[in-house]
């Protein structure tokens, strides 16, 4: 039964060939318009997802406070207000599990002929911890070279680029700021942050050292800012009550006083531009499938016309036997054909714009199994529920009004 309506449904189309194309065209424009669509998007979520994941999981930084001074009121981070001290007392809260102070600044880096300017972060072992960084090559500095401020340093991928080129660093010297470093370990590769900075454009230098040999220190023992990693996501609102508590009893803050520090949590800043990405995807997704509503309404109206072309042979059908269900498949066949036949060739556009996008444009992109399915199953399902009302008008047509049809 099916086979012998399958073979009549393509004689019928194959007999208006340019308006078939036609038809289909509106499904292969929307199923590509989502494909398109959709891969643009979730590339976009998969950038910002690989900036949060770089970041490190779970943060905090805690910032120098402002000051005022005279009716002036100077920005966060102006004044040093974080030691190493107070780093170290956090590290002693419950609800952290990692603690790294940063004393960070700009140098010009220099190896043999070449040289570079860069940014140079004091810090401690514990920093690789905090941002979940491994290394690449070589091995970390240790908590003796923080307490002996020795002159080692680890290498972001872009600095080692740039100053050795194809040659291994580690185990040679470098001069930071006129001071020998010797090169112990090299930085896995991070990327960019979510600001676009590029995150192994970068040294680490055990905080002593920047301190007292690199950057100096107008307030010994102080810290521009404090990283802290807290033990989970659950325990983040806790981490940051006790970070605030601890930190107001060590600074002598009385209560109703504004605090000399500013924490912030990284975590759910990251968290919201993921899902301001995700929000986009779907936008897109939604925007583009307007094209299968089009498509849909488009197979319809030819339908319609071509069930008041074929009034009478709908009639001739009708009068040797057939029944309303099998004029009424035919027709729905006919729908389901060219509208499955529009969404597979959509989906080839789809995917090969995709494609050229992330060729010509560089753009992210990422194509799932899921969504192809979905863009198909969407799109079928439109060209059957725009089908049948021309299916069951072409049904409920009366065989001796279609037969009288001119």
């Amino acid at each position: 039964m099916i086979a012998p309506m399958l073979r009549e449904a393509w004689y019928a189309m194959r007999a208006n060939r340019l308006r078939t194309f036609l038809t289909m065209l509106g499904m292969m424009i929307g199923v590509g318009a989502v494909v398109l669509m959709t891969a643009i998007g979730q590339g976009a979520q998969f950038v910002v997802d690989q900036s949060i994941a770089s970041m490190g999981s779970n943060l905090f930084i805690v910032l120098s406070g402002s000051t005022t001074s005279g009716g002036v009121r100077t920005g966060s981070g102006a004044v040093p207000t974080l030691t190493m001290a107070d780093a170290e007392a956090i590290a002693g809260l419950p609800a952290i599990s990692a603690v790294a102070p940063n004393q960070p600044g700009t140098a010009q880096v220099v190896y043999g002929p070449n040289n570079w300017s860069t940014r140079v972060t004091g810090t401690t072992p514990s920093y690789l911890e905090v941002r979940d960084w491994s290394l690449s090559a070589g091995y970390p500095f240790t908590d003796s070279d923080v307490r002996f401020a020795t002159r080692v340093a680890l290498l972001g991928q872009t600095v080692v680029r740039n100053l050795f080129g194809d040659e291994d660093p580690v185990g040679k010297t470098i001069r930071i700021q006129q001071s020998p470093f010797v090169v112990v370990g090299v930085l896995a590769a991070k990327g960019q942050s979510l600001n676009g900075q590029d995150q192994d454009d970068t040294i680490l230098i055990p905080i002593t050292t920047a301190q007292r040999k690199v950057f100096g220190s107008q307030f010994p023992g102080t810290v521009r800012f404090i990283m802290a990693q807290a033990t989970s996501p659950q325990s983040m609102p806790a981490a940051q009550q006790e970070m605030t508590q601890l930190l107001r009893q060590r600074h002598h803050i009385r209560a109703g006083a504004d605090s000399d520090f500013d924490i912030r949590n990284l975590t759910a800043v990251a968290n919201t531009a993921a899902e301001t990405s995700r929000v986009m995807t779907l936008m897109l997704g939604a925007i583009a499938s307007i094209s299968l509503l089009v498509g849909g309404i488009g197979i319809m109206n030819i339908m319609l016309v071509s069930v008041t072309e074929r009034t009478r042979e709908i009639g001739i059908r009708v009068a040797i036997g057939a029944r309303e269900r099998d004029i009424r498949l035919q027709f729905l066949l006919e729908a389901i054909i060219i509208s499955v036949s529009g969404c597979f060739i959509g989906v080839l556009i789809g995917v090969g714009g995709a494609v050229l996008a992330n060729l010509v444009a560089q753009m992210a992109v990422v194509i799932t199994g899921a969504s192809i399915l979905l863009a198909f199953l969407v799109a079928a399902g439109v060209g059957v529920f725009f089908g049948f009302y021309p299916a069951n008008k072409a049904a409920r047509l009366s065989p001796i009004e279609a037969l009288r049809y001119q």
